[in-house]
């Protein structure tokens, strides 16, 4: 997997998207190409942007890299399905994605285009633009409904929980840091959501997660934990994702059978190429 350069973003999506793939995927905040040092000031928080130019092609057949990359108002979309956008851009795993035609999981895509506002979109923001490229060139309709399948139930120990109330806006955007090395996941998570914090674990988990610990504030917390089952023998290798979860932040994820949300496709087409 390739991971590229990372920068503190205001979203757990963001980070996320970086991690989630087994193929080779990076998530690249990345300076502008004449190596300019000034990173790109963040798009104002309250902003809804939409895009402002696009350019939509088959993806090279020969080139299994993934990647989403900003660079300012410029976003490009590497490699990527419908399939991916949707996940990505509707926080949903695969199994959470009902009535689509068997292209939308196959055929690739390269997508590039500026926002039409000023700045680097944060995780939510970016959700927004891979919404809006399903709508307008994909001529995505969908519907969302809820069904009875597996899942995980996230719920508090009888310990309690082990976070800290965070100290930021409570309106502010969540933030989390860190990546992966060697196999081990190591993430600071800041002014962090119960459904946040559910959505970093979408691309973790192997089921949707459901929220039942009745937390509703915001929180800091640190999770630690071995992603590659190769490098789990190690000595000094952390724990799995279940037992890092219980261990150092006092919450359990179970396995249960509960209605969980779906995005329904209703009709998707191949993008025109221009």
């Amino acid at each position: 997997m390739e991971i590229g350069s990372v920068r503190r973003t205001a979203s757990a999506l963001a980070l996320a998207i970086a991690l989630v793939w087994s193929t080779p995927c990076a998530l690249s905040a990345q300076q502008s190409e004449a190596n300019s040092a000034t990173v790109p000031p963040m798009m104002a928080k309250e902003a809804d942007p939409d895009w402002e130019l696009t350019t939509v092609k088959p993806a090279n057949p020969n080139d299994t890299h993934r990647r989403i990359v900003t660079d300012g108002r410029r976003v490009r979309l590497e490699g990527q399905t419908a399939e991916r956008l949707i996940v990505l851009g509707y926080g949903v795993r695969k199994s959470q994605i009902v009535n689509a035609p068997d292209w939308v999981s196959t055929e690739r895509f390269d997508i590039e285009g500026l926002s039409d506002a000023v700045g680097q979109p944060n995780g939510k923001q970016l959700q927004g633009l891979l919404r809006k490229v399903l709508e307008d060139r994909f001529g995505m309709k969908m519907h969302k409904d809820q069904r009875v399948m597996p899942v995980y139930a996230l719920t508090v120990t009888k310990g309690g929980a082990k976070l800290t109330n965070s100290a930021d806006d409570p309106n502010g955007q969540p933030i989390d840091y860190g990546g992966n090395t060697n196999g081990s996941v190591n993430k600071r998570f800041v002014n962090t959501s119960m459904p946040d914090f559910i959505l970093t674990l979408l691309f973790y988990a192997d089921r949707p997660v459901v929220d039942r610990t009745t937390l509703h504030g915001r929180y800091d917390f640190q999770l630690r934990w071995t992603a590659d089952e190769t490098h789990g023998t190690e000595p000094d290798a952390p724990p799995g994702l279940f037992t890092a979860i219980q261990e150092q932040i006092g919450l359990k994820l179970e396995p249960a059978k509960a209605a969980a949300d779906v995005i329904v496709i209703d009709r998707v087409e191949r993008p025109e190429s221009n």
